[in-house]
């Protein structure tokens, strides 16, 4: 049987705080436009935000690592999808 496309459901996993130097939510990723639209956005414009999601989740780790070796510490912040499998 083929398989049904499925609706994209939000990324949002409840962390809503917004980068300063990168202008994605720490939790989800995303840009304010994108969680601003996200209900408005047809399923290929979800699935295109969806997309982008794990570049910037590398980019994201990497610019941490940079931060955390910078500050000589740990930033206390949560890592985006680090509750998710």
């Amino acid at each position: 049987m083929p398989r049904q496309n499925s609706q994209a459901s939000s990324p949002c996993i409840d962390i809503c705080r917004m980068d300063e130097a990168t202008g994605w939510c720490e939790g989800c990723l995303r840009t304010i436009d994108e969680i601003i639209s996200w209900s408005q956005l047809s399923e290929p414009e979800r699935r295109h935000v969806m997309a982008t999601l794990s570049p910037r989740r590398v980019q994201w780790r990497a610019l941490r690592r940079e931060r955390v070796s910078a500050a000589g510490g740990v930033d206390g912040h949560t890592e985006p999808g680090a509750d998710k499998p």
